[in-house]
């Protein structure tokens, strides 16, 4: 490890691009987060690839129950369902995951504002979906609905970096990071293999691909080539068009905006 003398130090910015001034990391990431999906009748992941609308659904959880809003739509609250009718769905190459069924009227409102037949679901608890054993720092690291890992972070300066590449700058909202940083070099998230936030010490263990999602506006739902034509320029990977970092937890706590991010390794 890095001596304390030695230490690069960054602060957070932002979290997932909302107003969110803190939150719990658990090893399964930030609380809350990446704990619902929406799914087919046969049970499979649903998400922006295949229904941009997805982008204009505004959730706002308090006190363990959700509001779905929408533009010119009806909002729904609900309370979140930690258990009840439990079945198996699949995300990608993961089957069978329990998930609870979180209920007829919150299908309904999605059924409706996607105009198609859709359910919501919870992962059930205690359920670790564990990450590519390839990345894994840990035998039990995991994660819950997101893609494939726990977090992901990016700096805002390999933002300003891929604009000054692009006739029209995007905002960081197009690439759904949980954690923004400012302060380092364009694209140094890259090399670090160890930071701690807090008392929260994670891995940064594999660059993110990048995919369609990234080229939908998420206010107006129009689409470009932007950013995967520039990005397959200059940020060409065996893994795809790279941009940000999936990361590991490896301990639980909090984290709030402005803390320092300590470059270990």
């Amino acid at each position: 490890m890095t001596a304390v003398s030695s230490l690069t130090y960054y602060p957070i910015k932002a979290c997932r691009g909302f107003d969110l001034r803190a939150a719990n990391v658990e090893r399964m990431g930030l609380e809350n987060d990446r704990r619902l999906m929406v799914i087919s009748l046969e049970n499979r992941f649903l998400t922006q690839r295949e229904y941009p609308k997805f982008a204009l659904v505004t959730p706002t959880l308090q006190n363990g129950s959700i509001t779905l809003s929408a533009p010119g739509f009806d909002s729904l609250q609900f309370p979140v369902k930690a258990s009840g009718h439990t079945f198996p769905v699949q995300i990608w190459g993961s089957h069978g995951v329990p998930a609870v069924d979180q209920g007829d009227e919150t299908a309904e409102w999605f059924s409706e504002w996607l105009d198609a037949p859709v359910r919501l679901v919870r992962i059930a608890d205690g359920y670790k979906r564990k990450v590519n054993a390839e990345y894994a720092v840990n035998e039990d690291d995991h994660t819950g609905f997101a893609d494939g890992y726990p977090i992901l972070l990016i700096a805002e300066e390999s933002l300003q970096d891929l604009n000054s590449r692009l006739d029209s700058p995007l905002p960081m909202n197009r690439f759904r990071p949980n954690l923004v940083v400012k302060g380092c070099e364009p694209f140094a998230e890259d090399g670090w293999k160890r930071i701690r936030i807090g008392d929260v010490e994670m891995a940064p263990v594999k660059p993110c691909a990048r995919c369609k999602v990234t080229t939908i506006d998420k206010e107006t739902l129009a689409t470009s080539k932007e950013p995967l034509k520039t990005l397959g320029i200059f940020r060409r990977h065996e893994l795809g068009a790279i941009f940000g970092m999936n990361v590991i937890p490896l301990n639980e706590g909090r984290i709030e905006v402005g803390m320092s991010v300590e470059i270990l390794a």
